[in-house]
């Protein structure tokens, strides 16, 4: 938590690939309340923002997730192909 509370920003790359479980939710509720509003995060997802209440699990620990990430956040949505399957057709 050290090293995540010193950086200036903050990557979490594939974020709910998978439903998070008790630990991991309480961890990433503390790494969003410490840079709530003070520091930068780039959060990466396959899923929309939009199914990442229901990844979280826990009700209440998803709207204080999701309250500090969703209503300050710039969102970029991506659509078309994945560029590994344009590589992979090309080979």
């Amino acid at each position: 938590m050290k090293k995540v509370e010193r950086c200036h920003l903050l990557i979490l790359d594939d974020l709910f690939l998978v439903p998070l479980d008790p630990k991991e939710r309480a961890i990433l509720l503390e790494i969003i309340e410490d840079r709530h509003e003070r520091k930068s995060i780039i959060i990466t997802s396959q899923y929309p923002h939009t199914s990442w209440y229901d990844m979280v699990g826990d009700p209440t620990v998803a709207d204080a997730i999701l309250d500090r990430i969703i209503h300050s956040a710039h969102t970029i949505e991506l659509s078309g192909e994945s560029l590994r399957k344009i590589k992979a057709k090309k080979s």
